[in-house]
């Protein structure tokens, strides 16, 4: 059996329950070292086998799954954040298919998460912006045409942008294009949940500024949109006096009577 686990974005106590438990039960782990938290591996039991995916390719993981599969072991693949984003699962998992290899995911904290907590944000701030897109520029992974930074842009929802560190000039020369303003609050999110997290506030025409004066080439997320500057919004339906749910009764409101609400909708 093999499980796919979510490291999370830093931290080693932000792996979920599960994921720690599969890492005590693996036989083999296979971890993405150049991102995952080695102190995860603290959690392995004494003589699991142990290889950094760092300096393996696809084959040569694929190899040791095989190996450990036929000596009936459980193997953990041990993936950053979650491993549904930028995760590269779907091409193991399509070859432990034609090979009629159980397989499980378990899901971890990715990074946009691991911001907005050590940032006290909420993407979905209402009347600003009920959509959060994650995304990234093109780099040796190409990005459709259809998913340019231009299209996206143009919806002036939250954008969390991978993956894109290195651009920062070309980043928001094309969000200004796609129609966000120069002036539009964003962020950068460095190594968030790690020891050394940095994270800093500033607008989109100074991405670039920002990220030199603090040294950051890599490893860090951007945040873009109007929730970044956490006001102007709209208090949430869902708690307010004149909103019923299934459970809780509205209270009278000045203009007619109690508004209801079959879903607790924001």
């Amino acid at each position: 059996m093999v499980y796919f686990v979510g490291a999370g974005c830093g931290a080693p106590d932000l792996i979920t329950v599960r994921g720690k438990k599969r890492i005590e039960e693996a036989d083999v782990i296979i971890y993405a070292g150049s991102l995952v938290n080695p102190q995860l591996l603290e959690y392995a039991k004494e003589g699991a086998e142990i290889h950094n995916s760092a300096y393996m390719t696809l084959e040569e993981v694929l190899d040791v799954i095989k190996a450990a599969e036929a000596a009936g072991k459980t193997t953990v693949r041990l993936h950053t954040g979650d491993p549904s984003v930028y995760g590269a699962i779907r091409e193991q998992m399509d070859v432990l298919d034609e090979l009629g290899i159980s397989y499980e995911s378990c899901p971890g904290v990715s990074a946009a998460f691991g911001a907005a907590a050590a940032m006290n944000l909420e993407y979905t701030l209402p009347g600003i912006s009920q959509s959060l897109i994650i995304t990234r520029m093109a780099g040796r992974t190409d990005v459709p045409e259809k998913e340019s930074i231009e299209s996206f842009a143009a919806h002036r929802a939250t954008m969390a942008i991978y993956l894109s560190a290195g651009q920062l000039e070309e980043l928001s020369g094309r969000l200004v294009a796609g129609g966000y303003t120069e002036n539009t609050p964003a962020a950068i999110a460095y190594k968030v949940t790690w020891p050394d997290q940095e994270t800093y506030f500033c607008t989109v025409g100074t991405l670039a500024q920002t990220a030199a004066e603090h040294g950051i080439r890599k490893t860090a997320l951007i945040l873009v949109g109007d929730v970044l500057a956490k006001c102007g919004y709209e208090k949430s339906r869902l708690y307010a006096a004149d909103f019923s749910t299934e459970f809780r009764a509205a209270k009278a409101h000045q203009g007619g009577a109690p508004k209801d609400a079959e879903n607790e909708d924001k």
